[in-house]
């Protein structure tokens, strides 16, 4: 089985945010595979299925991002699970809009949701699928951009962004972190 995590805040004020596409990824994940995400439990909403032969566990925790960590922590314990069949999908600052990046660890790149993650798991050794969203214009902080709601011109990427998201997660799960990270991790994708 793996578990995998969409990152966001909950609400609708965030929805279409900047930091909420690791819970559209997921939704869009969910949907594609008729895996409703209406079940709660450990501060998430969650569903089971199955997807490219593989068991899976949908999870979009409730926490708000800086606390992301709680209820995926509980989620690994719960599930007995080891923490390389844990797929985080989030977004990234340091990716450009609309790139994707495939990770199998490494640190928080000040991400605040997956930080809480590595601490509540006391490992950086889990999956990761980043979505670029870019850095901010001048005189915008990190949170402002990440928290406004993505303009009405950026969401044909937007939609695209998801779609391909979502593909990087089929591919991971039906191919493995080495051959997906051939297929989506772009050179050029890192944000000046």
């Amino acid at each position: 089985m793996f578990l995998i995590a969409g990152l966001g805040n909950p609400g609708k004020a965030y929805q279409f945010t900047r930091h909420n596409l690791g819970f559209l990824i997921l939704q869009d994940l969910a949907a594609q595979h008729q895996i409703p995400l209406t079940r709660k439990k450990f501060k998430s909403f969650y569903g089971q299925g199955e997807i490219e032969g593989q068991q899976v566990l949908l999870v979009l925790p409730q926490t708000y991002m800086n606390l992301s960590g709680e209820a995926v922590g509980n989620w690994v314990r719960y599930a007995h699970l080891p923490v390389d069949r844990l797929i985080i999908v989030h977004d990234d600052l340091d990716l450009l809009w609309g790139r994707l990046r495939i990770a199998a660890q490494g640190g928080a790149g000040g991400h605040k949701g997956v930080l809480s993650v590595i601490e509540h798991l006391k490992t950086r050794a889990f999956l990761r699928v980043r979505a670029g969203v870019g850095r901010p214009p001048e005189r915008v902080t990190a949170e402002d951009y990440v928290l406004a709601p993505i303009p009405g011109a950026q969401r044909p990427e937007l939609t695209a962004l998801i779609e391909r998201g979502r593909s990087a997660v089929e591919h991971l799960l039906r191919e493995g972190p080495e051959k997906t990270m051939t297929v989506f991790n772009d050179r050029r994708s890192a944000a000046c």
